[in-house]
């Protein structure tokens, strides 16, 4: 069972305390790294804006093997890649970015732009913060809390935080520009399952915001021995150091603030298309130079305005 902290004031706890936490948390992050079916469920609950009419159900699901990239005491990095069971066509998904007692992280305050920012240290003592990025290592969003054991269950819950529309949501939806979330992953035996409780927010200049409805997001890993996973792991051998560079030129602009500001449409194709040939051009042998990705994000990415205010 997890050391109880919370009545304890955390100037009195020894580091010790907070080290034995962190190494048990640590053993539950990298449980989420293995092969998995999985099942994607979003759901509008309740309805807040007079007049809105609840959108359909959404059902999706794929065969997907969760990666270790980076590994030590104060960081885990998890690389999510998609294989069609039929075809074996490879897709780099999402990747998880953990960081223990994290000083900062970035924020989604306005239309293709994030800003970093410093977490309070009464936030981040004794926490983790989960960053998530797309397909193409962009920023999505971060969010912050305390694994917990209650009953030997296994859970991590970050706190409410603002992300941009999902792919799902940005190519057929204009009447909300933002979601107001909080996470919540849970070791099961069978796997681990991703909880989104969201709500779909419209957000102005102004700093106003209409509220337009709840959802329920469930995403469920189990694990599976059925599926081939060996175009996915053939995809990241010969592409992972090319993303280890994309990653690095993502960080020189997360790394510190302001943060960052997206040139391309909502839906990113314009810089995902090139990074992907890139990674392609890799599998088929050929190089790719530090030149060619910096040219490819010279045109698509900026430094965000240092005045940009958060709707936090």
């Amino acid at each position: 069972m997890k050391t109880v902290l919370a009545a304890v004031p955390l100037m009195m706890l020894p580091i010790s305390a907070f080290a034995q936490d962190a190494a048990q948390d640590r053993k539950s992050i990298l449980a989420m790294q293995g092969e998995y079916v999985v099942d994607f469920a979003f759901d509008e609950t309740v309805l807040l804006e007079p007049g809105y009419e609840r959108a359909p159900a959404q059902r999706s699901g794929g065969n997907e093997t969760v990666i270790v990239v980076e590994n030590t005491p104060a960081k885990i990095v998890l690389q999510h890649i998609l294989v069609d069971e039929k075809s074996g066509h490879v897709t780099k998904h999402w990747r998880q970015d953990w960081v223990y007692q994290a000083p900062s992280s970035f924020e989604f305050s306005a239309d293709r732009t994030w800003q970093v920012r410093a977490i309070p240290a009464e936030t981040t003592r004794g926490a983790w913060t989960q960053c998530v990025f797309e397909v193409s290592d962009a920023p999505r969003y971060c969010g912050t809390g305390k694994c917990t054991y209650d009953n030997e269950v296994a859970t991590w819950t970050s706190d409410r935080t603002w992300r941009p529309l999902p792919r799902r949501e940005y190519t057929k939806r204009s009447d909300y520009n933002a979601v107001a979330a909080i996470n919540r992953h849970t070791l099961t035996p069978g796997g681990w399952t991703h909880e989104q409780f969201n709500t779909k927010v419209l957000r102005r200049p102004d700093g106003s915001r209409t509220e337009l409805a709840r959802e329920f997001g469930f995403n469920d890993y189990q694990k599976t021995k059925d599926v081939d996973f060996k175009p996915a792991y053939k995809y990241w051998d010969a592409t992972k150091d090319y993303w280890t560079r994309v990653r690095s030129r993502w960080d020189a602009f997360l790394s510190k603030p302001p943060g960052v500001h997206l040139k391309a449409k909502i839906d990113g194709m314009a810089m995902i298309i090139p990074l992907f040939e890139q990674a392609e051009s890799l599998e088929e042998g050929k190089q790719v130079a530090d030149k060619q990705i910096d040219e490819v994000f010279a045109k698509w990415v900026e430094l965000a305005k240092p005045e940009a205010v958060s709707d936090r």
